[in-house]
């Protein structure tokens, strides 16, 4: 049975990556021609940040309140996006309608002590029809479960007030939750709780501070479901969530690029395992891993813009595709890597750049150095982490002298999987994660 849950996990795994490098691929307003039959890429929706959450716990305990730190990448593609703190595909949109597959985040607030152990943050997978009205408002419907098969269903009535500096965006929400949902978020599975529904109301907003500094907030306040709040494990009827942060973003103030420099790109990369942290290897400290444990990865850069706080940096929405080869200590695993990245150029006789990028890994099965470097701590592993690239490349055309490389780079980068010293409950409250020092071809077509 673990073996079949495994296979499934899997090919759920390689079919999302299939889907985001097909919806990379088919693009067109973001990759498109002009009349003579040259490809170029438009300036996309982006953003790059970091909220503070403090929430509600419902439950009788001690502590009232629990607070959590959440990086978010957001990109909005013509199918593909990433919105904070949820993503998916567009999968049709006629007319007014837009149907999408959809995941987000769900945050199962307890006291922080036992975060590790549980882990009961999660996704919610599913899909949602979104019919937009003629004004600012729209009306959503949706159907979800999280890993697990719990049910739930939100319907959703949301406006957006834009700006030229702000936007607000205000939301009632119905959410339908099963009793195999209730029974486990609200009674931990020691309760049965019958299904119910929740009443919640709400607002996301940003400002744009200047250039490509923006600031955001958000706030639900949630009235609980009649057969929730009266579960014998629950204390509080009326639960609250609040986010502040602050990140990068578009310039409001300038027109969106009709036409970038840069283009996409694919990057191959094989590397190696250290049981040595990020600090150590950016000392040039870093030990080999006596297990030669090694991963391959795929990526494919779609460019978000070229300018950055007035600055000559380039940046790129990734998705990447990760295989953790078997070896004595592990078998095969697989990753699924969303993250944005930048690039600076050095102009030097031959072109260098030096690289990072921020976002989110997934793995199936926690890899042996990440494992046996956790469990150490005394940390229960998390197959979601924070995500880090460091990155120092080279132009090959420029040292070869040809043109027919001019689109070719070689480079080393660090493949970093992390939890940020215990500060997000979504990560598991962990302290340290995994290293790979890797080389990589990159193509820019």
């Amino acid at each position: 049975m673990r073996s079949l849950r495994v296979t499934v996990v899997t090919m759920l795994l390689i079919f999302l990556v299939s889907m985001l490098f097909a919806s990379v691929v088919q693009a067109a307003p973001g990759d498109t021609e002009n009349d003579a039959g040259e490809r170029y890429w438009s300036e996309k929706g982006w953003g790059l940040g970091a909220i503070m959450r403090g929430a509600t716990i419902p439950f009788a305990t001690d502590e009232k309140r629990v607070a959590s730190f959440v990086p978010m990448i957001f990109y909005q593609g013509s199918h593909l996006f990433f919105h904070g703190l949820e993503g998916g595909l567009h999968l049709y949109r006629p007319g007014p309608w837009e149907f999408s597959a959809i995941g987000r985040l769900h945050f199962f607030d307890i006291p922080e002590q036992y975060q590790n152990q549980v882990q009961g943050d999660t996704v919610d997978w599913g899909v949602r029809a979104r019919y937009n009205f003629s004004g600012p408002t729209h009306l959503d419907g949706e159907i979800m479960t999280d890993w697990h098969g719990r049910m739930l269903g939100n319907i959703r009535y949301g406006a957006a007030f834009i700006g030229e500096r702000y936007r607000f965006r205000p939301y009632a929400e119905l959410k339908l939750k099963s009793k195999h949902y209730n029974s486990y978020y609200y009674g931990l599975d020691q309760v049965s709780v019958d299904a119910d529904a929740d009443l919640s109301v709400g607002f996301v907003a940003s400002y744009h501070v200047v250039s490509n500094l923006h600031v955001f907030g958000a706030a639900k306040f949630t009235l609980m479901g009649s057969n929730a709040s009266k579960s014998e494990l629950v204390n509080d009827k009326i639960l609250s969530e609040v986010f502040l942060g602050a990140g990068l973003g578009n310039d409001n103030k300038k027109p969106r690029k009709e036409r970038l420099e840069t283009t996409g790109y694919w990057r191959l990369a094989h590397g190696w395992a250290t049981p040595s942290s990020l600090a150590d290897i950016l000392h040039f400290e870093a030990a080999k891993d006596p297990y030669n444990n090694q991963m391959t990865s795929i990526f494919y850069g779609m460019p978000l813009t070229n300018r950055l706080f007035g600055l000559p940096i380039d940046m790129y929405f990734n998705g990447g595709f990760v295989w953790h080869w078997k070896s004595e200590v592990q078998p095969d695993c697989q990753e699924v890597v969303a993250n944005i990245k930048l690039y600076y150029t050095i102009p030097w006789p031959i072109r260098w750049r030096l690289g990072a990028a921020e976002g989110v890994s997934y793995v199936n099965r926690i890899p042996y150095v990440e494992n046996d470097q956790l469990t150490k701590k005394g940390y229960k592993p998390s197959k979601i982490l924070n995500y880090l690239d460091l990155s120092l490349d080279f132009n090959i055309g420029d040292i070869t002298g040809g043109d027919t490389m001019k689109h070719w780079w070689l480079g080393y980068s660090i493949h970093h999987r992390s939890a940020i010293f215990e500060t997000a409950q979504h990560y598991g409250r962990i302290k340290g994660g995994s290293n790979f020092q890797t080389v990589y071809l990159q193509w820019h077509y």
